[in-house]
């Protein structure tokens, strides 16, 4: 199991993943032309941020994003840890920790000062598994409002 740094070849396997993710997520819904946009857009931008991948032999099996931004309250750089998902051919089998610890490595590594995400409010088990790597529950709330 190799964890690197997604290049523009993968966009496509990453989307598929994607559309695993958004049919497990209540908010969301497949939609690969966006998706392709958007892994594009992260990949060619190391600004913006990563997608990592889980590669086993030539297949994707697991990917996460890292996106960047900056945090007021603390003055320094910090992430927000987006779209985090195993193939469901090969969760259980420590992927996902391998994925999310090259995530925080990353972010170190850049010089965040915090990872924030956001999990489904019913989905247990991602908090369970986020919980065991440190991440603890915000009493912040979030909020969207989508602009057409």
């Amino acid at each position: 199991m190799i964890i690197e740094k997604a290049m523009a070849a993968d966009v496509p396997a990453l989307s598929d993943l994607l559309s695993v993710l958004f049919s497990e997520e209540s908010e969301f819904a497949p939609n690969e032309a966006a998706q392709q946009k958007g892994l594009a857009r992260i990949i060619n931008n190391s600004e913006i941020g990563a997608v990592l991948v889980a590669r086993d032999g030539d297949q994707v099996v697991g990917m996460v994003s890292i996106l960047f931004t900056v945090s007021t309250a603390l003055g320094e750089k910090v992430a927000l840890l987006e779209d985090m998902v195993v193939s469901p051919t090969v969760r259980g089998t420590g992927v996902g920790t391998k994925l999310l610890v090259e995530a925080i490595s990353l972010a170190r590594t850049e010089g965040c000062k915090r990872v924030t995400l956001l999990t489904d409010r019913s989905n247990e088990a991602a908090q369970r598994f986020y919980a065991k790597q440190g991440f603890v529950v915000s009493s912040m709330v979030p909020m969207r409002l989508l602009l057409a």
